[in-house]
């Protein structure tokens, strides 16, 4: 590759950066300014021109521009200032990204299939130039967040959860495939949009729809035999169908239920060491049911019978709340995934329940802001010490509270946590730094191991490796601030830590294809990918 073809080629490109001997040989003379830049100089331009923009969109347009033109460049600058482009690049940006997908495009990326490639994906699939994809991304688009039904406008999605693969964990951007179903919209406004990119029909459903999603995962098992599938923002009933379909034969998981799941564990586990309530004896109350609040809870569950409890003790400790009160057996109907949940109990609304179960820990999965109110939070804060307050729905203009509240409203005794970030908090003298559950500190951790190992499945187990692994890497000082997980900062080893002990434990249960040397660690950090020239 040479000469213009060289400089729009964004994996290779270095732009200014070519060294004069470079441009003879490549044929770049001319091509360029004079002046040969040092990446540090190029990152600085990049850094500055950022920083100049007022509006979040606009930022997250511009770092897509640059992932487009220079791939190295824009890991580099997303690497090492983590803290400050990853709210950009993914959550609480990415939401309003998903929302304006079609009016911002720029240019393709990812790998789209609709009903009417029934029958080619496979063939279809020859088309990615790429032929060692590690790691696929999936999603239908349907329930994109706390945002609901934004069809293929949702390719932000997995095009923002890969770029955390490799900017947390250091899995080569080749490695990795973007896809989105497009199996329509449920959402009239889109289809009536002029400048909507996907299918502009209502969604496919019932078997139609399971036999798309099943030719899908056989043909990217086909040409990517060591490929990890992660599903992504798929409505509930759909998110567990599908995870219970694959998940005992295809090396897969489902982010919003399982790994939501392990980084929420992980918080829980660590808020013990400062509310000094055992993990054990711990209740929590849930507000939502859906996939994400109900993988917690399951993988809780689990954790509490590895602690010695038995299965229905350890189901008894956790409660939900959804929009009819109080989920009981009393109910005529019951979704399956909350049934394990539903206690005998009379029924009674949100704040009666709080006051009856007296929980620990308080959990918001609602996609619905604002449910943790004063009222609540203070109801909680009289029945706890140090109340867990973990308002998980993203992006942040749906957070059931905020962290300005959580401490205000507790006095200051909250151990708030997030799904998207917060700024630290002033309050009474102290500064709170709240810590953010976001799944970047567990999902590119877990997709590393499993490739490190070349695991078959991703079972149970590996999430609550996941999540103990994650909690033990949270420091006194980290508590001392108020945050129950590391910094951002220090993900990418955070991410090693976590992919080494994942595949040790695949190899403890007979998971694991590949032969893992002595010391995984070492091999781990040998094989991330640098952006650096």
């Amino acid at each position: 590759m040479s000469g213009q073809d060289l400089l729009t080629n964004a994996a290779v490109n270095k732009s200014t950066a070519f060294t004069t001997e470079e441009r003879e040989r490549l044929g770049l003379r001319g091509l360029l300014p004079p002046h040969v830049s040092t990446q540090d100089e190029q990152l600085d331009r990049v850094l500055e021109n950022l920083r100049r923009k007022s509006d979040d969109i606009e930022k997250y347009v511009f770092l897509t521009a640059l992932q487009d033109r220079n791939e190295r460049l824009f890991y580099r600058a997303v690497m090492e200032n983590i803290s400050e482009v990853m709210p950009l690049i993914y959550t609480p940006t990415v939401g309003q990204a998903c929302r304006e997908f079609a009016h911002i495009f720029r240019r393709p990326r990812g790998f789209y299939i609709t009903p009417d490639d029934r029958g080619d994906i496979r063939r279809i699939l020859d088309n990615w130039s790429e032929g060692d994809v590690r790691v696929v991304v999936v999603t239908d688009g349907e329930r994109i967040l706390g945002l609901g039904d934004l069809g293929a406008n949702g390719m932000g999605i997995p095009i923002g959860k890969l770029a955390l693969y490799v900017a947390c964990a250091g899995i080569h951007p080749k490695q990795c495939l973007p896809v989105m179903l497009d199996v329509g919209t449920g959402n009239a406004s889109l289809r009536a949009d002029p400048l909507y990119l996907g299918v502009p029909k209502p969604r496919l459903e019932g078997d139609d729809y399971i036999t798309l999603v099943d030719e899908f995962v056989a043909a990217i098992q086909d040409k990517y035999p060591k490929a990890l599938i992660q599903f992504e923002d798929f409505l509930t009933p759909n998110a567990y169908t599908l995870l219970n379909r694959f998940r005992d034969h295809v090396l897969c998981f489902n982010d919003d239920i399982q790994g939501t799941a392990a980084v929420t564990l992980a918080g829980i586990m660590a808020s013990t060491r400062i509310s000094g309530v055992p993990f054990k004896d711990l209740r929590i109350m849930f507000l939502g049911a859906g996939s994400a609040a109900t993988g917690i809870a399951d993988l809780t569950a689990a954790a509490l019978q590895v602690e010695g409890l038995s299965e229905s003790t350890a189901r008894q400790r956790l409660w939900f709340v959804d929009i009819d009160g109080l989920v009981t057996s009393r109910r005529q109907t019951i979704a399956a995934h909350s049934k394990p949940y539903a206690h005998d109990h009379e029924p009674m609304g949100f704040l009666d329940a709080i006051s009856h179960v007296k929980p620990h820990i308080l959990i918001g999965a609602t996609g619905a802001p604002g449910l943790f109110n004063e009222a609540v939070v203070r109801c909680m804060s009289e029945l706890n010490e140090r109340p867990g307050i973990f308002a998980l729905s993203n992006p942040t203009s749906r957070a059931e509270c905020t962290a300005q509240h959580a401490y205000t409203w507790s006095d200051g005794r909250a151990i708030f946590v997030s799904g998207s970030p917060f700024a630290p908090v002033e309050f009474n003298g102290r500064t709170f730094t709240p810590g953010q559950g976001n799944n970047a500190y567990i999902f590119p951790g877990i997709g590393l191991g499993a490739i490190t190992a070349d695991a078959k499945m991703i079972p149970e187990e590996l999430f609550l490796v996941a999540a103990r692994s994650l909690s033990e890497q949270v420091s006194e000082a980290d508590l001392a601030a108020g945050s129950l997980f590391p910094p951002l900062d220090d993900i990418l080893k955070v991410s090693w830590k976590i992919a080494a002990d994942v595949a040790l434990k695949a190899k403890e249960l007979g998971l694991s294809q590949a032969s893992l040397p002595d010391d995984i660690h070492a091999k781990i950090r040998q094989h991330s990918y640098s952006p650096v020239y």
